[in-house]
């Protein structure tokens, strides 16, 4: 059995190293690298000078979603044994926002469509184009509630696994309200991002996950003690 869960440890690791690569690559590095907020023609010619980084931004984000369900899955068969009630929240938290990501991803494909003949007129496109966008974005900011449910079981499990560090789980955890906050925060107040401690929030959930990720990855599973 443990080396059983030391096998799909490692597996569920480097899956969850493609998920943090892949979405680090879509989410964060192309945005900062061809879209410019506030100007739509700007954005749009660095999308249709960049197409190559923006098709290839498409591809990591469907390669992330596909690894994130199978790390769901495999992370199931670890964690089952745990609780198996708080196992199936966990994965049904998580699984929810697969669909909804793929869905989402017709807003880019979209951007696809109107620049790939790169005709003249792209200025005349470029307001749709940044429409689009905003679209895309504002579907990432709903998907980060699930993003952040999820972590609540899946930390809980970790931190009563008695095979993993209590500490992951509870950075998961407390990873879960970061999220919370920050969605609710922006929903309910105008000026929130202006409040200092947001960028603080942001960061409870990447130092969770990067550390779960890591020790899945190089450590794998502890045996349990008797």
């Amino acid at each position: 059995m443990t080396e059983n869960r030391m096998l799909l440890s490692r597996i569920a690791g480097m899956l969850y190293l493609i998920v943090i690569i892949t979405g680090l690559f879509s989410l964060m590095y192309v945005p900062k690298n061809l879209f410019v907020y506030g100007n739509a023609l700007e954005t749009a010619q660095n999308i249709s000078q960049k197409t190559g980084m923006f098709r290839i931004s498409l591809a990591s984000s469907v390669i992330c979603y596909l690894a994130f369900t199978f790390l769901v899955i495999f992370l199931y068969q670890i964690l089952r044994t745990v609780d198996i009630f708080v196992a199936r929240v966990m994965v049904i938290l998580a699984l929810i926002s697969v669909p909804v990501s793929f869905y989402n991803l017709i807003n880019k494909y979209a951007i696809l469509d109107l620049i790939k003949d790169n005709t003249s007129d792209l200025a005349q496109k470029s307001e749709k184009i940044m429409e689009l966008l905003n679209n895309y974005d504002n579907g990432i900011f709903i998907l980060t509630i699930f993003w952040g449910l999820w972590l609540l079981p899946f930390g809980f499990l970790i931190f009563r696994s008695g095979f993993y560090p209590k500490i992951i789980g509870v950075l998961l955890m407390v990873g879960c309200f970061g999220y919370l906050i920050n969605f609710f925060g922006n929903t309910l107040f105008v000026d929130y991002q202006s409040v200092g401690v947001l960028q603080y929030l942001k960061l409870l959930p990447t130092v969770g996950e990067f550390s779960i990720c890591f020790w899945l990855l190089v450590v794998g599973a502890r045996k349990t003690k008797t």
